[in-house]
């Protein structure tokens, strides 16, 4: 069986043995249903809170029909897949709706600020026509040559002016105020917009889209500055088990603090603490040698044993597996993040809570 099929049938707490009569076989997954199980947990993974489709109930909802299409055969896995179709099919139209109506929310903020906009330019250029209409009456008074008409023009021209000058002032004051005020709003949802695409809607850690982001261009400084820089996969040992034993709730709990407690240690600026999957975390360490990345872990990995938490008057302690991996010199990313994927794995497959050091391997020259 390939390494990523076991690593995903590892992830769920099941018998993977034929129960039926005398046999006791061996389940063995085929590659094209390990795919199906292996997008449905990767969108898992990565769901968004919308409406009618809170996080944790779908969480639940998915769970079930993994643990469903993979236990079942026949007939049953035929009605299986059938009511998945009719569920995703569902929620993908919904996900749309509020991605669609998202956009168009922010489109319409946008939309009222510039026709604000616009409405204050049309409002100036109206005025200074006016303006210059009571300047070309005052100019026909001078060409007329009458010091009646000049003295009563000139008094009229004068009190237009200052009215006009003083409207202006007022409505460019009012102006002023009304497009900070706008542009607060829209720099808000802008910020808004940024952290929701950046962050984790979860644990508040940077997610998978920003991780990829960070990984490659603290791999392009790497190559200029040679400063050492090293990454941490992590993941929580036995997730699944307490997702079943206690609920999503409470595995949800285990996400926020263990995001918690991993910044705590990974504090500095530079750090980056990245949820890249549903148990799954990376931590990238910027000017960072081998040796303080493992002084780093070894806190962290103490700090996590020592937490307890209770809930419902139930005490619940974790653990982290890690695999730590120091950027080669000419090295490309994805062998980066394999050798300490490769590490990680070596950790959970060895008795987990603990961390092993990536090998340097093979290197693959950037292009």
């Amino acid at each position: 069986m390939k390494q990523w099929m076991q690593k995903l049938m590892n992830q769920f707490d099941l018998d993977w043995h034929h129960q039926s009569g005398s046999s006791n076989k061996p389940i063995e997954l085929k590659e094209e249903l390990a795919t199906l199980l292996y997008v449905l947990d990767v969108y898992n993974k990565n769901l968004l809170d919308i409406e009618n489709h809170p996080v944790r109930k779908t969480r639940e909802t998915l769970d079930e029909f993994a643990r469903e299409i993979m236990q079942s055969e026949g007939s049953q896995l035929e009605r299986a897949l059938f009511r998945f179709r009719q569920f995703f099919s569902s929620y993908r139209i919904d996900e749309y709706t509020y991605m669609l109506k998202s956009s168009d929310d922010f489109r319409n903020i946008i939309w009222d600020f510039v026709d604000q906009l616009s409405d204050d330019l049309h409002f100036e250029k109206s005025a200074d026509e006016e303006m210059k209409k009571s300047f070309e009456q005052l100019k026909e008074a001078v060409e007329a040559n009458s010091i009646d008409d000049l003295k009563s023009q000139s008094r009229m021209f004068i009190d237009f002016y200052v009215e006009h000058q003083t409207k202006k002032d007022r409505h460019r004051g009012d102006r002023l105020r009304n497009i900070k005020k706008n542009l607060d709003a829209v720099k808000k949802q802008l910020n808004e917009a940024n952290s929701s695409m950046r962050l984790d809607h979860l644990t508040q850690a940077f997610n998978r889209k920003s991780f990829d982001e960070q990984i490659r261009q603290q791999r392009s400084l790497h190559h200029l500055s040679k400063k050492p820089i090293c990454m941490i996969a992590l993941d929580i040992d036995h997730f699944k088990n307490i997702n079943d034993s206690y609920g999503h709730q409470t595995g949800d709990l285990i996400l926020i603090e263990c995001v918690r407690l991993l910044k705590e240690v990974f504090s500095r600026e530079s750090d980056f603490v990245a949820r890249v999957g549903g148990e799954e975390f990376a931590v990238l360490l910027p000017e960072c040698r081998f040796d303080h990345a493992l002084k780093k872990a070894d806190q962290a990995m103490d700090r996590i044993r020592g937490e307890t938490f209770v809930v419902d008057d139930v005490k619940i302690k974790f653990t982290v597996s890690m695999g730590i991996a120091e950027l080669c010199e000419n090295e490309v990313v994805e062998t980066w993040m394999k050798r300490a994927d490769q590490a990680l794995y070596h950790s959970k497959s060895t008795g987990r809570n603990k961390y092993t050091l990536a090998e340097p391997g093979l290197r693959k020259a950037a292009a």
